[in-house]
Order: C-alpha cells, then sequence, then structure tokens
C-alpha cells in the first residue's frame, strides 16, 4: 500500500507540476492507506497525532469486559474448584488483579502466548493471608475494580494486608464501603482525614450480619461487598439507605455471582433503595469454564464515531443480551439521529448522511464511562447536549468533569458545569479547533473519547497516549483498521499549489 502511495505522490509531483511539500509527505503516505490509517507518535514529547478521520466502517471484535475480568478473577479465586477464564482482558488494571492474587498464592495457570485465557484453582472460600505473621502488602495501582473487592474480600479470611496504589488512588473515596463493612464486624480501616487508600486489614473472619451503606457515590462499594457476602459463616442483609447510581454494575455482579452459584435476594426497587440479602448457605461454586464478555464501554468509542461520521460500525462482543449497563449508549445514539441494529452479541450503527446528529438531554447515571463518548459527540450535534447525574464523574481515575469541560473547550465548545451535570454547546458550524493537544490526566477514557475529535477533519494530539494500557493497549490501532483518512485537507492544498492552465483563446 505504500508503495502505491508513492506512486501516487510521483504522479501529482509530475503531471501537475505540484510536490507534496517534505513536512506533509509522511502524512500523504499514511493518508492514501485507505481503510489502514495509522497514527504516527512523538517519543520525545509522547505524544500521538490522530490525523483527519472521514469516516469509520467496519466490524471491531470487542476485547473483554475491565469489570467482568476483574469479577470473574476474584469469584474463581473464591469458588471450590478451578476456573478457565477466557476472553480475559489484557491491561493493567488486570495485572494488578492477577499480581494481587499471585501475592495471595491463589493458583493461576496462565498460557504464555495467549494471556487472554487462564485457569484460577480456587480456596474454597476465604482467601487467607499466605503469611500470617507478617502484614501482606498490595500494590494496586489505579485499578478501582481490584482495590474495593479485594478490600472487602480479605476481610472475610484471616490475616493482616495493606492495600494501596498510585497517587490517584490515594484520591478515591473508599470510606463508604470501609463503613459497611465495619458494620458486619470487621476490623478494616482506610486513611480518616481523606476516607481514601491505603486500606488496612486485620481480618479474623466474620460471622453474620447486616450494614447499610450509601449507594449514590459508586457502585462498587455494594459490588464489593455482595460478592464478598457468601464468604460470611452466616448470613447477610446489605441495605442501600440512600440512592443506587449505575445500578447495572449491580446487576451484573449480581448476574456474575449466581453464575458461580450463589444468589441474591433483592427487595425494593433497584432504582431506589433496595435491601439485598444473602443466605447463611451461599457459597461459590466453579463453572468450570466462564467466558468474559466484550467491554461495552470500549464499544462506544467505534459506535460513536459511525454516527458522527456516517460510516456504518459492528461491534461484536455484547449485544441485546448482554449483561452490561453502557450497551444503553446505543439508545442515546439513537435518539441523536443514528440507525442501530440489535443482535444477541453484536450492535451496528450507522447514520444517513442526510440526517444530522441532534443534540439531546441524557440522564447517563447508568452510563457514566459510556457518557464521556457523548460529551464528544455533542461537538457535532445540532444544538446542545445535556449529560445529567454523572456525578461520579469526579470520583474516577481522574476529576473527569472538569477534564471534560476543559478539552471540550479547548476543541471549540462552550460548556456550562454544574454539579453533577453538564451542557455541551457545540463550536459554530460543529467545527473543531485545529492541532488541539488533548491532556489525557493519565486517565484512559479520556485519550479513547477525545480520538474522535478527530472526526471533524483536524489533528488532534493525544498527550500520554499509553495511559489507554489501563483497560484497551491496542485502541489506536483498532481505530486505525476501521478508519478512511479524510483527504480533504491535502486535497486543497494541491489544489492551491497546481499551476493554473489557460488556453489560448487563439488556439
Amino acid at each position: 500500500m505504500k508503495t502505491l502511495a508513492a506512486a501516487l505522490l510521483s504522479v501529482i509531483s509530475v503531471s501537475n507540476g505540484f510536490t507534496v511539500p517534505s513536512h506533509r509527505q509522511s502524512s500523504y503516505l499514511a493518508k492514501t492507506a485507505l481503510n489502514a490509517m495509522s497514527f504516527e507518535k512523538d517519543e520525545a514529547k509522547n505524544q500521538l497525532t490522530v490525523t483527519p478521520i472521514k469516516s469509520i466502517d467496519g466490524t471491531v471484535t470487542l476485547p473483554g469486559s475491565k469489570s467482568l475480568s476483574n469479577r470473574c478473577l476474584l469469584l474463581a479465586a473464591l469458588s471450590d474448584g478451578s476456573t478457565k477464564v477466557e476472553n480475559l482482558l489484557e491491561s493493567d488494571d488486570i495485572r494488578y488483579m492477577l499480581g494481587a492474587l499471585d501475592d495471595l498464592k491463589v493458583p493461576v495457570d496462565k498460557i504464555p502466548d495467549d494471556p487472554t485465557i487462564v485457569t484460577v484453582t480456587g480456596q474454597a472460600g476465604p482467601i487467607n493471608s499466605p503469611t500470617p505473621d507478617e502484614t501482606l502488602e498490595l500494590f494496586l495501582g489505579n485499578a478501582g475494580t481490584a482495590m474495593r473487592p479485594l478490600a472487602a474480600a480479605l476481610c472475610m479470611g484471616e490475616g493482616k494486608f495493606v492495600l494501596d496504589g498510585v497517587e490517584r488512588m490515594r484520591e478515591r473515596p473508599i470510606a463508604d464501603l470501609i463503613d459497611g463493612l465495619v458494620q458486619l464486624g470487621a476490623k478494616v480501616t482506610c486513611v480518616p482525614e481523606t476516607g481514601c487508600p491505603p486500606v488496612t486489614i486485620d481480618a479474623n473472619g466474620l460471622k453474620t450480619g447486616s450494614a447499610s451503606i450509601s449507594g449514590k457515590m459508586s457502585s462498587q462499594f455494594l459490588s464489593s461487598m455482595l460478592m464478598a457476602s457468601p464468604l460470611v459463616k452466616g448470613g447477610v442483609t446489605i441495605t442501600i439507605k440512600d440512592e443506587l447510581i449505575s445500578a447495572p454494575y449491580v446487576s451484573l455482579t449480581i448476574g456474575l455471582m449466581k453464575k458461580f452459584g450463589v444468589n441474591v435476594e433483592i427487595e425494593g426497587d433497584m432504582d431506589g433503595a433496595p435491601t439485598f440479602k444473602i443466605g447463611a448457605d451461599e457459597s461459590y461454586t466453579s463453572p468450570e469454564s466462564i467466558m468474559v464478555e466484550g467491554d461495552a464501554s470500549s464499544a462506544s468509542y467505534f459506535l460513536a464515531g459511525a454516527a458522527i461520521t456516517g460510516g456504518t460500525v459492528t461491534v461484536r462482543g455484547c449485544g441485546s443480551e448482554s449483561v452490561q449497563g453502557d450497551v444503553a449508549f446505543a439508545d442515546v445514539i439513537e435518539r441523536m439521529g443514528a440507525t442501530v441494529t440489535w443482535a444477541p452479541e453484536s450492535i451496528t450503527v450507522t447514520r444517513d448522511p442526510n440526517t444530522p446528529l441532534k443534540g439531546v438531554d441524557a440522564d447517563c447515571l447508568a452510563i457514566p464511562d459510556a457518557a464521556m463518548t457523548l460529551a464528544v459527540m455533542a461537538l457535532f450535534a445540532d444544538g446542545p447536549t445535556t449529560i445529567r447525574n454523572v456525578y461520579s464523574w469526579r470520583l474516577k481515575e481522574t476529576e473527569r468533569m472538569k477534564a471534560i469541560v476543559a478539552e471540550c473547550t479547548k476543541l471549540g465548545a462552550t460548556v456550562e458545569e454544574f454539579r453533577d451535570y453538564c451542557i455541551i454547546h457545540p463550536p459554530k458550524d460543529n467545527k473543531v479547533n485545529e492541532n488541539v493537544v488533548i491532556e489525557t490526566y493519565d486517565d484512559h477514557r479520556m485519550a479513547m473519547t477525545f480520538s474522535l475529535a478527530a472526526c471533524g477533519g483536524v489533528d488532534v494530539i493525544i498527550d500520554d497516549p499509553g495511559c489507554t494500557a489501563k483497560t484497551f493497549p491496542t485502541y489506536f490501532e483498532m481505530l486505525g483498521s476501521v478508519a478512511t483518512p479524510d483527504f480533504s485537507d491535502l486535497a486543497e492544498e494541491i489544489s492551491a499549489a497546481t499551476p493554473k492552465v489557460v488556453e489560448s483563446k487563439d488556439a
């Protein structure tokens, strides 16, 4: 393909008397490789330039879900029997969980040539410290899906532990989870002044109990307590004392627990303040093998790209039978003017170019991760877009509300920020600013979300693109595989530089 590009470059230079400027030649060659875009990285600056994208078309097979991968690993470790976990996400967050299981001496067999498949030998109950006379320290990076579930699960066994992470992890609240565990009788603390990790545990098993916890900050606190509850030697009752956000993630947890043989009784409305009961006779049993569903949050980038550009994309790995709440992002895309086709394990999105995207007012309480993608779609919509019920953005890998407001503003939008929602007014004529450097704040989803600004026909520079390793290390390669380059800027440049030929009237 590069040879073809070089030939075209030569033809343009010779036949039209125009030479593509040296500083544009590498860009031109890259853009001539239709449907196989690659994006140049400046190693010195640690920045990647996403060149203009005309359309996004094709089929994407999604990597495994981060939330499901770490839940599967933990439940497999707590189960009776060995569990083969397939389509495991290969990412930083999963490596932190695998590293913790290794430190805890939970046997995990890996296939050298395929990190997406592991076999976990369960402990048939709580995980006890392999060093009972010493405190075992576990470093979990910025992996909330490892920190919170492990903090709860390790309270149910025996041993002394300290769970810590990177600086940002020490800023992410965990006090509500600690409060709930203390109500069950656990000896566990976090930093009193901040309510954040490190978490210190002095575990000696738990017998039975009940807890009333807040659900309005993070659903992971409830999910963590639910997953740990079958390890208690008696029944457990957990009540939400205010409201439950991101309820689909709790449903995902309960559904996965059922696959490992544990039933959770639910009283009340999941959208309100429900109560959850786990019987004294419940225990985990290995399902022998389990397939991790494709990541619905990651699907949002490709579905949004098709909607923005008028392309057609099918994502495989999650669909109408998905257990993940983020598939509901497709419903928001449909409201904006795209056409959505559902299958049990896939979603297809397209948009008639004659049907413009419309701004929407969307309640994103159940889809906070995918809601970030909506922020970039809003740049290309007709009219403002309101993204509601996303206070949890402020508690994620970075302070996402501030980050999204800042980067959308750089691209030319006007953004109104409120406590738990924002209103994004698109740039005039939906023309985003050129060559904007997107700060990613060490947040994988900021990098992936704002790469879609290149669908506006401009270069977008992503700072620290390697942060996508947290959940999707091959994201930019996969984006390039389904993206068609936008030649319009080069066409204008060639047209402006090509000598005009005027025929003589006497000829």
